[in-house]
């Protein structure tokens, strides 16, 4: 199986390197599991490949409630009632409609995933098929890859993947972008996405909020930080309200006020710290515009 190309198109800001590893290990018949925080563009990557591969791309979110009936799939129980358990009657889950499309089963926060369920996956991984009751053995095309995503930083409802499977996965490390790119996605994605609004940022808005954004993650109150959808939500949150700011409310606490509903609910503090979100945000802020020689109005 091979790309038609090998460039990684316009929908992805850097991510050359991912890009080329990721191509190979698919490419090479290989199952990966994609690790890095939230918003690195780990499913924008899948998806960019996929798209040049041609197949189809099931997703599936892991979570407690991902059993396995759910992801191989069931028998409909009114069909089965009336006419007998059968193949007719069997609905195909995620996993089977990867297989039989000969397509990437993508699971996302693979770690969320009960064991059970994990275990299922293992047959397919390993055989390229499964065998399902009264349905019979389901094997899957050339194309069949499963690819997985899973968030290190995250401990909650989260449980540790076994050795067997860790085994049958290639690994990618996908961390966070250089602030050059992630100033180039805020302007790629912030521009023309709010509904009925076609609002410009100001120049040197998109620059505070990836910097105030980025420094989330460095703070030592701050557990893990925010993605840069932080960053292009306090984008575009400022640029309305400076565009509609009736009462001449100052550059930099336009910023406050936009940066607190963006980012807020988006940093995890560590378990020691007895501030709230607001409060270690405020320091942030206040660090960031202490400078002398920081400007205090856009452009």
């Amino acid at each position: 199986m091979k790309a038609s190309e090998h460039d990684t198109g316009t929908a992805l800001v850097g991510r050359a390197r991912e890009h080329r590893l990721l191509l190979a290990a698919l490419s090479t018949g290989r199952d990966v599991v994609l690790e890095g925080p939230p918003g690195t563009g780990k499913s924008t990557l899948l998806r960019e490949i996929t798209a040049r591969f041609g197949v189809p791309l099931v997703f599936v979110e892991g979570n407690a409630d991902l059993t396995s009936a759910r992801i191989v799939g069931h028998h409909s129980p009114a069909q089965a009632l009336r006419d007998g358990f059968s193949a007719d009657t069997f609905v195909p889950g995620p996993l089977v409609q990867a297989m039989q499309s000969g397509g990437f089963l993508y699971i996302e926060e693979i770690n969320r995933t009960p064991e059970d369920t994990l275990n299922a996956l293992l047959t397919a991984i390993a055989e390229r098929e499964i065998h399902i009751p009264r349905v019979g053995k389901v094997v899957a095309l050339p194309g069949f890859r499963v690819v997985a995503s899973m968030n290190p930083f995250d401990n909650i409802g989260t449980s540790r993947i076994g050795m067997s499977v860790h085994d049958r996965l290639c690994r990618i490390a996908v961390d966070y972008q250089s602030h050059a790119e992630e100033v180039a996605i805020v302007e790629l994605r912030a521009v023309g996405t709010a509904p009925g609004s076609n609002t410009a940022i100001p120049d040197g808005v998109t620059e505070d909020a990836v910097a105030l954004m980025r420094a989330t993650r460095s703070h030592p109150e701050i557990r893990q930080g925010s993605s840069v959808r932080g960053a292009i939500d306090l984008a575009l949150i400022a640029a309305y309200l400076l565009e509609n700011n009736d009462d001449e409310q100052p550059y930099a606490e336009v910023i406050w006020d936009a940066m607190v509903v963006a980012l807020s609910g988006r940093i995890q503090l560590d378990e020691i710290s007895s501030a709230n979100p607001e409060a270690v945000l405020r320091t942030i802020w206040e660090k960031h515009f202490a400078d002398a020689d920081r400007r205090l109005e856009p452009g």
